[in-house]
């Protein structure tokens, strides 16, 4: 017989358990899928959870996370910035050199991620935090071409 003290710290056991809480409920951050675990025994630290996503394929929807395979075809034909943006984005503000976006609560730190896999030259950096993105662009010229091809994408 298994001793739970031993499959609760199992790697794959971990990841069994995700996929049911994830699958069964909506787990909108990795917060609460942290306590969910908890309630179950299973303690795990924020960068390790933050493996198991990632190693899981889950992602991150308005809906709570999901397996990629659970994500519509023409969701999934869609380059990944014009799926993040699509989901997440609800306004843009521009302000000089730097574009806001504006996400429902825990949409953020999705699209920044999206924003930095996407390489624009144009970007210096960007910074996320729960329902904001700020991205900074090295002057207004910079700012306008990205916006531009942000809102292309929207199309």
């Amino acid at each position: 017989m298994y001793n739970l003290a031993f499959m609760s710290a199992g790697k794959t056991f971990r990841h069994g358990q995700i996929l049911r809480l994830v699958s069964g409920e909506r787990i909108a951050s990795q917060d609460d899928l942290r306590r969910r675990l908890a309630q179950q025994r299973l303690r795990v630290t924020q960068a390790t959870l933050s493996r198991d996503l990632h190693e899981l394929k889950l992602v991150k929807t308005t809906e709570g996370y999901k397996q990629t395979a659970a994500i519509s075809e023409e969701s999934a034909s869609l380059p990944p910035l014009a799926r993040a943006l699509r989901e997440f984005l609800l306004d843009v503000r521009p302000a000089e050199n730097m574009l806001v976006l504006k996400t429902p609560p825990s949409g953020a730190q999705p699209l920044a991620a999206a924003v930095d896999a996407s390489k624009f030259p144009e970007i210096a950096g960007t910074i996320a935090g729960d329902d904001t993105v700020l991205i900074i662009t090295s002057n207004k010229k910079t700012r306008i071409s990205l916006q531009q091809k942000i809102e292309a994408l929207l199309k």
